[in-house]
């Protein structure tokens, strides 16, 4: 959220109302009025999630008579896509952000012709490639008009969707802005998060920026932030774009690979490898590890050697529970997702794409072959045959 935050600043707006519900405490502490991002937050409560088009309404009275911006809240995106929306608004008209996917199955799919939208199909039963609703508008206030006459969806929800079908019925113009995967994603399931992860640093990391305290014998390569504070031991192999944020400690011989993010006050031990994950603050990765195409939450331990596996046996795509359903996250390469406080013990081994819960324990020799629930010990028993010889 804070990064959509700052693109909108970017972007040369101020004003900024903030729809919220879910975790609604947590955002406003973290958020607080705007003035840390340069912004004026106002927040709105949305008592019932009544769908998109009921949390624009609860705007209305403060939106001013005039073309404005809005945000879904669980996307990442490219910082320049609010801007470059903007620039293609002209009075009279909307703007649409389309994303082209692979596959348009659980997206709003965009029926286009020459770039201009003809109606947005919610969640087609029919997949494949196309366009699809990317959740960021430049609109008309004129929108709230057709949201008083939209009816509601069979899901009990007034649909922003819904409405903007309404409004191009009536000769109403929304064109499109098209963009790609490489420059957006819906942060909606696990891997999107690396996936997020990457768009944003590929953003913004066009340089090295070194300040920490770097041994002699560290090789970096790539564009690298190493923020104040940080210790980077003799040995250690970086491979950029790589992020390490201040109070960490690196090494003695480490390999960080492309797209590693550190959180504050992260500890990688000796000889471990980090490829492709964010580390959440706090966390210890103990020596003699690998954390591959994964994320670990907070504060968590991991003992030496503690490897999270990231490709299948048979290379086959790699599926993950959502809601207790298997999912083909697409993916050939995808490791673990660990919760906050969880602790490994040593040679602990995770299969592909497995999820464990916030505080429990993972006992050593241990292999992880399905999630684990929170607040689980999970110890595997071995039988041992003492004899004389």
């Amino acid at each position: 959220m804070e990064h959509s935050l700052r693109s909108i600043k970017v972007a040369g707006i101020d004003e900024v109302i903030l729809v919220i519900h879910h975790m609604s405490d947590l955002i406003r502490s973290r958020v607080g009025d705007g003035t840390k991002l340069g912004l004026n937050i106002t927040y709105v409560e949305q008592p019932e999630l009544m769908g998109t088009g009921d949390a624009l309404l609860k705007c209305r009275p403060l939106v001013e008579d005039e073309p404005f911006l809005l945000v879904y809240g669980d996307l990442a995106f490219h910082p320049s896509i609010p801007k470059e929306m903007i620039s293609s608004f002209t009075p009279g008209s909307n703007v649409v952000l389309g994303v082209h996917v692979r596959n348009t199955k659980d997206f709003g799919h965009l029926e286009l012709k020459d770039n201009i939208l003809l109606r947005i199909h919610e969640k087609p039963k029919e997949g494949g490639s196309g366009m699809v609703n990317g959740g960021i508008y430049v609109l008309d206030r004129e929108i709230f008009k057709y949201l008083e006459r939209t009816p509601k969806s069979e899901r009990g929800e007034l649909e922003l969707t819904a409405a903007i079908n309404i409004a191009i019925k009536e000769g109403k113009n929304f064109l499109i802005m098209p963009t790609s995967t490489e420059r957006w994603v819906d942060v909606g399931r696990p891997w999107d998060i690396l996936d997020a992860n990457r768009i944003l640093m590929d953003a913004l990391l066009k340089e090295s920026k070194l300040e920490g305290s770097i041994e002699d014998g560290v090789h970096i390569h790539g564009n690298t932030i190493i923020e104040e504070d940080v210790q980077i031991l003799s040995g250690t192999y970086i491979e950029g774009p790589v992020w390490i944020s201040r109070g960490c400690k690196v090494g003695p011989n480490c390999y960080l690979r492309p797209y590693t993010y550190l959180c504050p006050n992260v500890r990688v031990g000796n000889a471990c490898e980090i490829k492709g994950s964010i580390i959440m603050d706090g966390t210890h990765i103990g020596h003699l590890s690998y954390i591959g195409d994964s994320v670990i939450g907070a504060d968590c331990n991991i003992g030496a050697g503690t490897i999270t596996a990231n490709l299948r046996f048979d290379e086959l795509p790699i599926k993950i529970t959502v809601k207790g359903e298997r999912i083909d996250s697409g993916k050939r390469k995808l490791g673990a997702f660990i919760g906050d406080r969880v602790k490994t013990g040593i040679n602990v081994s995770l299969y592909p794409g497995v999820k464990i819960g916030a505080d429990s324990w993972i006992a050593p020799h241990v292999v992880v072959n399905k999630d684990v629930p929170p607040n689980t010990l999970l110890v595997q028993k071995f039988e041992v045959e003492e004899k004389r010889r």
